[in-house]
């Protein structure tokens, strides 16, 4: 599985508005400023995630972007998959139930735990885990 910088920004755009929740609706241009990113590139981002009704965006002075829901209610599973798509570690049809070898293929079962592995981790951590202070 390889996060394209879609997915990482998604999280990064999630993370900081988390950490300035307090703040009311956060102005693109400040987010783009604090995580060092190009606010055109973002704003195609903010938009899937509003549609999407993770974010509640208000156009004009005082406007910007803010979370529907309380950080811990954020799982980074769902976000990825909203931006990339599938969280797949391989690109096999079988997997997606559309391979006529998957019956037979010795290698199916290793793809599948490492897919459910990776799924089940991603939806363990929420945008309130990226908050807590970093082990070192």
């Amino acid at each position: 599985m390889m996060v394209s910088t879609k997915g990482r920004y998604a999280l990064r755009v999630m993370v900081d508005l988390a950490q300035h929740g307090g703040e009311g609706y956060i102005p693109l241009k400040d987010i783009a400023q604090r995580q060092g990113l190009s606010e055109k590139y973002l704003e195609s981002i903010v938009k899937l995630l509003a549609r999407n009704g993770d974010l509640a965006g208000v156009r004009g002075k005082g406007g910007g972007y803010r979370l529907t829901r309380s950080p811990e209610e954020y799982s980074v599973g769902a976000i990825l998959r909203l931006t990339e798509g599938s969280l797949s570690p391989v690109n096999c049809q079988a997997l997606d139930g559309h391979c006529e070898n998957a019956a037979k293929c010795r290698t199916r079962p290793l793809w599948e735990k490492l897919d459910t592995m990776v799924e089940n981790y991603l939806d363990s951590v929420s945008l309130a885990d990226l908050l807590e202070p970093r082990e070192k």
